[in-house]
């Protein structure tokens, strides 16, 4: 096993997929077990068609074995989101770790039906925007504490303090609400017993 590194460092990025984009065809003639590490770093990275990415971080380890190529993937990044509580944009931070096989037959493909390209080169961004966006929570909360919007006017609580008269009830319960305050008032005449 070699342990070798290659680096990819990018400041700025015109065509984001370049950074994604390996050129790994000289590890297939390698001995199987042979591994070479690719880190990669970027502030800002588009994938195509919707997902813009910040402070972009993170390696891919690349295996040779009889069946393929193994791709060891961690990543991390920063994401727009909006709170389901306040609707309010934050930056919600991701973190991918994945595994996957790029078969050299068509014998060997797992799952995931991805094969060795004949030209050698490897393009990581649909895998990484899959998975970026399983990442992503269903419901994203800005903070733990987000105490959401007013149900009356609709304004960030977060922001501001509503003087709405909180009493306001659905009317429909408004019998439940009888019952139980005429139940109040009848255990406290009578003493609480």
């Amino acid at each position: 096993m070699s342990g070798n590194t290659s680096h990819y460092t990018v400041t700025s990025v015109s065509t984001p997929n370049d950074l994604l984009r390996l050129n790994v065809g000289f590890i297939v003639h390698q001995t199987i077990g042979y591994s070479r590490d690719f880190p990669f770093e970027a502030p800002f990275l588009h994938l195509h068609p919707d997902l813009d990415l910040k402070d972009f971080q993170g390696s891919t380890r690349i295996t040779r074995t009889a069946q393929g190529l193994l791709l060891q993937v961690e990543m991390s990044a920063v994401a727009m989101a909006e709170c389901v509580r306040c609707l309010s944009e934050f930056s919600q931070p991701l973190r991918i770790n994945f595994t996957e096989l790029y078969a050299f037959t068509r014998n060997s493909i797992t799952e995931s039906g991805l094969l060795m390209p004949e030209n050698g080169k490897i393009d990581l961004s649909p895998l990484v925007r899959e998975e970026m966006i399983l990442a992503m929570p269903i419901n994203p909360i800005c903070r733990i504490d987000c105490k959401g919007l007013c149900p009356v006017c609709g304004e960030n609580l977060n922001e501001t303090v509503c003087s709405h008269d909180q009493e306001d009830i659905d009317p429909r319960l408004g019998v439940l609400k009888a019952m139980l305050k005429d139940e109040s008032d009848s255990s406290t005449s009578s003493g609480g017993l």
